[in-house]
Parts: C-alpha cells; sequence; structure tokens
C-alpha cells in the first residue's frame, strides 16, 4: 500500500517538472522574439532617423548655396623686402604664370627707404593664389587688406533692363516699318528709337564693366625696403670726371654747330672761295 502511493507521488512529480520545463522555453522562445522584435524596431527607427538628418542638411546646403553670384574682389597689401627690385621682378614671374599683368608702377627713393608701388590685375580664379605667393616673398607683413563687393542684384537689375529696352526697340521698329505713314509720324518714332539706343548702349557698357570688374581682380601691392640713413649734402660739388664727361659733351655740340653753320653758309663759301683764286691770278699778272 505504502509503495503504491510513493509510486504516484512519483508521477506526479514527475508531470510538474515536465509542465515548468516546458513554461520556461516557452518564456525563453518569448523574450528572444521580443528582443529581437525591440532590436530591428530601433535599427529601423535609427537608419530613417540618421537617413532623414542627411536628406535635410544636404537639403538645406544645397538650397542656400548662391548660384552665379557677381563678386568684385580687390586687395591692398605693404610688405618688408630685403630688395625691392628681386621681389619686383619675382611678382612679375607670379603675375605672368597666373595670366595676371601690372596696370601701373611708381617707384620712390628717399633717404630712408625705397618704396615700389604698382596694382596686379588678376583673374578672379587665381586671386588667392597670387596673394599667397606675393605673401611667401615678403620678410614682414605690414597690413593686408581684402574686400569684397557684391553686384549680382546691380547686374540682374540691368540685364532684365536691357531685356525690356531691346523689347520695346523691337516694338519701334515694327512701328517705323508697317505704321508710320507721314513724315511726323516717322520723326517721332525715329526720335523714340535713337533715346532707346542711348539707354541701351548705357546699359550694356555699365554691364561690359561690371563683367571686367568681376572677371579680374585688383591687388595694389606697397614694397619696401630700409636703407641705412645718408645725410643729404647742402650743395653738390661735380667729380673730376663729371667735368671731364662735361667737356667732352660740350666740344662735341660745338663741332655740330660749327658744322651746320658752315652748311647754312654753303653759297658764301664758294663765292669767297672763286674770289680768292680771282684776286691771286690778277695780281700775278
Amino acid at each position: 500500500m505504502k509503495a503504491k502511493s510513493f509510486k504516484n507521488k512519483l508521477k506526479v512529480l514527475i508531470i510538474l517538472l515536465c509542465l515548468f520545463s516546458l513554461a520556461c522555453n516557452n518564456n525563453s522562445d518569448l523574450y528572444k522574439e521580443n528582443f529581437v522584435a525591440e532590436s530591428v524596431d530601433i535599427t529601423e527607427d535609427f537608419e530613417v532617423a540618421v537617413t532623414d538628418d542627411i536628406i535635410y542638411k544636404y537639403s538645406s546646403n544645397k538650397s542656400n548655396i548662391p548660384i552665379n553670384l557677381k563678386i568684385i574682389k580687390s586687395a591692398t597689401a605693404r610688405y618688408k623686402v630685403k630688395n625691392v627690385k628681386d621681389a619686383t621682378n619675382k611678382i612679375k614671374i607670379i603675375a605672368q604664370k597666373h595670366g595676371a599683368y601690372i596696370s601701373d608702377l611708381r617707384f620712390q627713393n628717399d633717404l630712408y627707404k625705397k618704396e615700389n608701388r604698382f596694382t596686379i590685375k588678376v583673374p578672379k580664379k587665381y586671386f588667392d593664389k597670387v596673394m599667397d605667393s606675393v605673401n611667401s616673398i615678403a620678410d614682414f607683413v605690414e597690413y593686408e587688406n581684402i574686400t569684397t563687393k557684391d553686384v549680382t542684384e546691380e547686374f540682374i537689375d540691368l540685364e532684365t533692363r536691357l531685356k525690356t529696352k531691346l523689347e520695346v526697340k523691337e516694338r519701334y521698329e515694327i512701328i517705323l516699318r508697317k505704321n508710320a505713314k507721314t513724315v511726323e509720324d516717322i520723326l517721332k518714332t525715329e526720335d523714340k528709337l535713337r533715346v532707346i539706343q542711348e539707354e541701351i548702349e548705357s546699359a550694356q557698357g555699365r554691364l561690359k564693366y561690371l563683367t571686367n570688374k568681376v572677371a579680374y581682380s585688383t591687388i595694389q601691392i606697397d614694397l619696401y625696403e630700409s636703407v641705412d640713413y645718408i645725410e643729404e649734402p647742402e650743395s653738390y660739388k661735380k667729380t673730376l670726371w663729371d667735368k671731364i664727361k662735361e667737356g667732352a659733351i660740350n666740344g662735341w655740340s660745338l663741332i655740330e654747330s660749327l658744322f651746320i653753320f658752315l652748311i647754312n653758309i654753303w653759297p658764301l663759301l664758294i663765292i669767297g672761295i672763286m674770289s680768292y683764286f680771282f684776286i691771286k691770278k690778277r695780281f700775278k699778272k
């Protein structure tokens, strides 16, 4: 009897253990599925957020990039160099290398320094390269000032006005060819055409000027070289060599003057020579 009761309890215990193990397996599977599902959801959300952020930044940057800006760039700079002449020659080579040219040049020499001021017209795309190259030649940079002027609005306004005036001119030309019958109508139409043509030429000239200013930037450079101070003498005395050169020049000038004088009086010379021989011959007889 006791043996039978023990067997029944053992069976119940085994059944409970089996049910418990099944329940644990199910919970474990559910946890894994939830974890995978949550991981997938987080990954997808993150990718979407990153993608949207990138697209937003790209779109913002793209929309903020100005297109076809008309910018006039100019610069003024002053540099100290060891030798003004050598530095000027180097800058000329840099300018030629980048398709630039020197528009004006002014050299000054006094008791304290030698100074050379010149202006470079450089294509807009080489502006920064030329500035950096010139800067590398200098021993000391006293100052560098770079300015920009945006003329995009004026440029667009001129183009729009020019287009409108060309259309008006075309309409007046049609009127002149087809509708103007009397002399008065013809004169009035031609006067209107003349005014429109002047306005068109003025707008075209301004556009050309702005185009050239935008295409070529201006760089004004001052180079200076310090020299040892030499006191200026109160009066200047000529050296022996200067006197010899001056005497040689004066003597040659005298010879030229005498030769020209003889050329001017050649008729008198011929008459004098003939008279001399004639008188000499008469005295011999």
